[in-house]
């Protein structure tokens, strides 16, 4: 174990994000994604057991948002149709997002399918056990100051 870092952090979870550059991407995939197949050329890493809420909160913690691009996050948005309404987990992520990135932190809502095209550029995709709909969120990794 190490100081400082969340134990949800795993040691291959702490590689790939420390193999991330500016501008590289990451999803946090919720337990529907389908992250083996769209993420044949990115690096998969299991986080069963845990939810999206906490492995995005200690994800923020050590890497920052991409600073020079307009919307660093995006989130799948709701399928035309369904009738679930706003997930209540977005209101969970805009205060992680507030928390880590007050300032900047604006979000791309993108059609489910162009979400699952953009994941497939991914450089890392973190397979979670989130039993919420429409959880998954993608970060734009920016510059360590």
């Amino acid at each position: 174990m190490l100081k400082g870092i969340s134990p949800i952090i795993s040691p291959e979870l702490l590689k790939a994000l420390a193999e991330m550059g500016h501008g590289d991407e990451l999803v946090i995939a919720d337990g529907n994604f389908p992250c083996h197949s769209v993420g044949k050329n990115s690096i998969v890493i299991r986080a069963d057991g845990h939810g999206v809420p906490e492995i995005l909160d200690a994800v923020l913690e050590l890497i920052p948002l991409d600073t020079y691009t307009e919307k660093p996050v995006a989130l799948m948005e709701v399928v035309k149709g369904d009738t679930c309404g706003i997930p209540e987990i977005w209101d969970t992520y805009e205060k992680i997002l507030m928390k880590h990135e007050p300032t900047h932190h604006a979000i791309d809502y993108t059609e489910r399918f162009a979400f699952y095209e953009r994941s497939k550029g991914a450089y890392l995709i973190i397979a979670t056990g989130e039993k919420a709909i429409y959880a998954n969120i993608l970060l734009k990794k920016g510059v360590v100051k």
